[in-house]
């Protein structure tokens, strides 16, 4: 059991899971004076298996934090926009910054290094025990009071008390399955694969969204890491990729092997470490997120963007949000849904219009002929790709996408 910090029975605060929310989370409790106990059953660093991409609402947070020095001097490449295709082929890279006058606004680091300095930091403020698996929650009356669970290096159970539990540990999270909170509509879920590959060539300073006939709804990526590495994989929902029966790692080799655009850049390139594949749940679908005794943040509460698949950022900003309702909490002695109930309203006010934004993006990315004609009318036209690197700088400006008025205007741009 690797642990820093003297360990007791009881604390003010269990977080289960390192990954960003949970070490944000953490971060945010111990600065305001509490003491936190940090579990994961993982040992850092650990791989996670995501896109990589970070984009700039992450920035702000780490900053508060105090981490952003550590992950900007972890190795990463910076983002300066997106290149998207079209179902038929046509390639438009978006800047969303000018590399030659600002700071890039999102990065690409792999979550092995990226989920270990933030985990790292945290160590410097609370409790933390690695390889720790939580089992079950402990119940008084109707109210969460702890943790039980088992050390995997010694095979010994132990319990652990406190006046709030905060689950943090993922897609496939224990505290949310023991609550019964849990997203498990196919309809909103994307089931996702990712390799690492090196000797990529033509990388750039952007992410690509590549909107291959075989996957839609979804997409095929290319995520650039230093040296010609690159994450790639592909993402789709549940419920389409079974009523297709689409196989992603088939259909993500036949766009790279086949598909004009990727074949001569993957060549030469090679896997690197295989295939993993995991479930997102979405922010499309809203799930109870606090309750007696208890809170979830991150993946666990459900949180992806239902467009662009990230959650980093998300489970950052649900990090900060929920670090504020506890604090009320400690301040009332109050750790029931009356009080932490807030954290639904509060967390939803922050990060509701643009998950019901994106989740609208997402129906119109399902629309091949609207995809080519938006993609398109991009290629030719400067006014339309300011319209979208203004999307992807300030989300207000994404509703523009589902207005009729929007695609008028395409017509006579």
């Amino acid at each position: 059991m690797a642990s820093s910090g003297s360990l007791k029975d009881s604390y003010d605060v269990i977080v289960v899971g390192g990954g960003p929310a949970g070490s944000a989370c953490a971060t945010y409790l111990a600065k305001q004076g509490r003491d936190v106990l940090l579990l994961d059953r993982a040992k850092f660093p650990r791989d996670k298996v995501c896109g990589d991409g970070t984009s700039g609402k992450s920035v702000q947070i780490l900053k508060e934090l105090g981490a952003l020095e550590a992950v900007q001097a972890a190795e990463h490449q910076d983002m300066y926009g997106v290149t998207f295709s079209s179902p038929n082929g046509m390639v438009v890279p978006i800047a969303s910054a000018d590399k030659s006058k600002q700071k890039a606004p999102g990065f690409v680091c792999r979550r092995e290094v990226f989920d270990n300095v933030l985990f790292q930091h945290a160590k410097k403020f609370c409790t933390v025990i690695e390889g720790f698996f939580v089992n079950d929650l402990i119940r008084e009356s109707d109210q969460v009071v702890g943790v039980t669970g088992m050390d995997s290096s010694t095979r010994q159970n132990h319990t652990f008390r406190s006046k709030l539990v905060v689950g943090a540990d993922g897609a496939g999270s224990i505290v949310a399955r023991k609550v019964g909170s849990v997203n498990n509509d196919e309809k909103h879920q994307v089931a996702a694969i990712r390799a690492y590959y090196k000797n990529v060539e033509g990388n750039s300073d952007q992410i690509e969204l590549h909107f291959v006939p075989e996957v839609i709804p979804g997409y095929f990526w290319i995520f650039p890491l230093p040296n010609k590495h690159a994450n790639v994989g592909i993402g789709m929902l549940v419920s389409h990729m079974k009523q297709k029966r689409v196989n992603l790692q088939q259909a993500m080799f036949d766009a790279i092997q086949n598909n004009a655009l990727f074949k001569e850049r993957f060549a030469n390139a090679q896997v690197e470490g295989g295939i993993k594949s995991w479930f997102l749940p979405l922010g499309s679908k809203r799930v109870k997120v606090a309750g007696n005794g208890w809170m979830l943040i991150g993946d666990a509460a459900s949180l992806i963007d239902p467009f662009s698949g990230e959650g980093i950022g998300n489970s950052l900003v649900s990090a900060k949000v929920a670090s504020g309702i506890i604090a009320v909490a400690f301040q009332k002695n109050d750790f029931t849904e009356a009080t932490l109930g807030a954290f639904q309203k509060a967390l939803f006010d922050e990060l509701g219009h643009s998950l019901d934004t994106s989740y609208k993006l997402q129906k119109i990315g399902q629309n091949t002929f609207l995809l080519n004609w938006i993609i398109g009318k991009a290629a030719r036209k400067e006014k339309v790709r300011q319209a979208i690197s203004a999307a992807l700088i300030n989300p207000e400006q994404q509703k523009q996408f589902y207005s009729p008025w929007f695609y008028l205007k395409l017509l006579f741009a």
